[in-house]
């Protein structure tokens, strides 16, 4: 009876993190291995080797916050989905933690897009986990406008973006994540 319960809240807590509705399983870690020709213009969209669709929402301190200024001012930048409530986004809060700490010197940035409703568990949450990157929200959860643009469907979630505002990866995780920004960062 035991294993059961348990079973059933794990089940639960990876549901709590997912859009309702949707069945799709979570993505797979992506890293693009296309270059597009220097003469084309990368088509905007969410998929690897499009340039990246620009979100402005709302900073903690209710300053607009634009992702392509930051973009640009950065070699990679990671933009992370998220929310306060998920657990499997806190459990990758760390990993992020560390790869900010290892990169952001050298031109690494990260941008965290919130799902969350609550502004006071957002900013308690930022604070908490150490989050002292630059962060967005709308407060409106899976409505959010920056999430609606990617298409998420389900968090955690990510895209990484070089200075020219390609995509080369999506869904990074882990230790995925951090050995892909120490091969871009080399």
């Amino acid at each position: 009876m035991r294993k059961i319960m348990i079973v059933n809240m794990a089940v639960m807590l990876i549901a709590a993190c997912q859009m309702k509705g949707n069945n799709a399983p979570a993505s797979q870690e992506t890293v693009a291995t296309t270059t597009t020709p220097a003469d084309e213009t990368p088509v905007e969209g969410t998929e690897l080797g499009n340039k990246f669709i620009d979100i402005e929402l709302p900073a903690p301190d209710g300053k607009t916050l634009r992702a392509a200024d930051i973009v640009a001012k950065s070699k990679y930048t990671l933009i992370d989905f998220w929310a306060s409530w998920c657990p499997p986004c806190r459990a990758e809060i760390p990993f992020i933690v560390k790869v900010y700490a290892d990169y952001h010197q050298r031109g690494f940035e990260v941008i965290g897009v919130s799902l969350d409703k609550n502004k006071q568990a957002w900013t308690s949450a930022l604070e908490q986990m150490n989050m002292t990157w630059p962060q967005m929200s709308d407060l409106k959860g899976w409505e959010c406008a920056g999430a609606a643009l990617y298409n998420v469907r389900s968090i955690p979630a990510n895209v990484l973006v070089d200075q020219k505002g390609i995509i080369v990866a999506k869904d990074l995780r882990g230790e995925g994540l951090l050995q892909t920004v120490s091969q871009l960062m080399k």
